[in-house]
């Protein structure tokens, strides 16, 4: 199945909505488990993305400064770091990197070079389910993991409004980009309690078809703008776009930024909704129905999305029956890392904890806005996003494709402003002008 293609109008629109008053969640990091999203602040990746000596001063998310450190959409590998360069090449010189050809990708399943086997040990590719024993597929017995990709987006108020209500946590796999483009949103969610935040990369790109230095580029720039809008906390996991990946893009993941990968093995499909030959509303509960209903053995990690409400409402209809049927809901990431309220271990162990000061962030004059409320995108398209992604088990036989320090987690938001008019003026001229070009 083709994917959709990414659509500038949604960017703008994304862009261009005033910003709207949002309101702190006080104390969110008491009622938290003992596991965290983040490094800890003596881990060595924290030199790749300070900015100065220690007691760096962030700059407001959404004022200029902010705003201008990042790229507006694909990063240029060129414009990298220097420090993020030199942590590759040395990888790549001392032999962790493995050389393994760039696949390519019409926007389909990607297709890797005559002679190259991609469910090889060598390449492993997570397209056609290779797993590795660091990756992380499934949730313990028992468990449903809740995670959500491609935010903050249209769906994500509506989102939180939710999780919020029923107080679920939840793994928020963000675009960087997307970030850049509503700070508003990301902060709400960096704040809420029970969230956790992962890397979906900057432009949502196929991983596999990249060179290493673009794969960094993806990558490290996320956790720059997570980095730098969250008192310096620096993501220990990520997920790749239409879940595509080899043991080239794990070890840069790894070796160089110190992520692990988080996969799913369950498929909603529901980026889909509302194109030709989609998913239905109706057909995802089936296969909720379907998966919750069948032994908890091997708990679930379900890939779904905050695209928009219809995504989100798939997701808020399943709940009574994840409950109903005996399933505990955890945080994607936390079922990776962490004690479990049964005293049972997550899949992946780190015994470190949460306990350092915090930087209080909030959100103050921004160039663009926050995606449109809930209201305005009950009937929002898929195909009006950067597409989703493909993994795991799913509902289809044809596998869907689409398309950038401290220890506690805390934070306020503050009342916003309206975008400037040039800044917004500008935005949209060099969106235009990508489109044309």
């Amino acid at each position: 199945m083709l994917a959709p293609p990414f659509s500038f109008s949604a960017f703008v629109a994304l862009s261009l909505v005033p910003l709207a008053q949002a309101h702190p969640i006080e104390n969110p990091v008491e009622s938290r488990l003992p596991t965290r999203w983040f490094h800890h602040e003596d881990h060595p990746v924290h030199a790749l993305f300070r900015r100065g000596d220690n007691g760096e001063q962030f700059e407001e998310p959404g004022s200029p400064a902010w705003t201008d450190a990042y790229p507006v959409l694909t990063p240029n590998a060129t414009a990298m770091p220097q420090a993020w360069k030199d942590a590759l090449k040395a990888a790549e010189d001392a032999g962790k990197i493995p050389r393994i050809p760039q696949s390519k990708s019409d926007g389909d399943d990607p297709v890797y070079p005559k002679g190259v086997d991609p469910e090889s040990p060598e390449v492993c590719s997570t397209t056609p389910k290779c797993r590795q024993p660091d990756d992380i597929w499934d949730a313990p017995a028992g468990y449903f993991g809740t995670g959500f990709d491609d935010g903050p987006y249209l769906g994500s108020s509506m989102l939180y409004d939710f999780l919020e209500e029923k107080h679920i946590g939840a793994t928020h796999f963000m675009i960087g980009m997307y970030i850049r483009a509503d700070p508003a949103t990301f902060v709400r969610a960096f704040n809420m309690e029970g969230a956790d935040i992962a890397v979906h990369t900057y432009s949502h790109l196929y991983m596999t078809t990249l060179s290493n230095e673009d794969v960094l580029a993806q990558l490290a720039w996320t956790m720059q703008i997570i980095h730098d809008t969250t008192g310096g906390r620096v993501p220990r996991y990520w997920r790749p776009p239409y879940g595509d990946a080899d043991n080239r893009v794990r070890a840069i993941a790894k070796e160089v930024l110190g992520m692990q990968i988080i996969m799913w093995n369950q498929d909603t499909e529901d980026w889909s909704m509302g194109q030709t030959g989609g998913t239905t509303k109706e057909q995802i509960a089936k296969s909720m129905s379907q998966w919750l209903a069948g032994p908890k053995t091997t708990g679930l990690i379900v890939l779904e999305h905050e695209l928009n409400n219809a995504t989100v409402q798939a997701f808020i209809d399943a709940v009574p029956e994840i409950e109903a049927n005996g399933w505990k809901m955890v945080s994607q990431a936390r079922l990776a890392d962490g004690d479990l309220d049964n005293g049972q271990a997550g899949v992946w162990q780190n015994a470190a904890d949460s306990t350092g000061d915090v930087n209080p962030m909030s959100v103050g004059d921004s160039a663009v806005g926050p995606a449109p409320t809930a209201t305005e995108n009950d009937n929002s398209n898929p195909d009006e996003t950067s597409g989703a992604d493909d993994a795991g088990a799913t509902t289809d036989p044809d596998n869907h494709s689409a398309t950038g320090e401290g220890d506690d987690q805390s934070g306020s938001l503050s009342s916003f402003s309206q975008p400037s008019l040039p800044s917004c003026l500008a935005l949209f001229a060099t969106l235009i002008s990508l489109t044309l070009a």
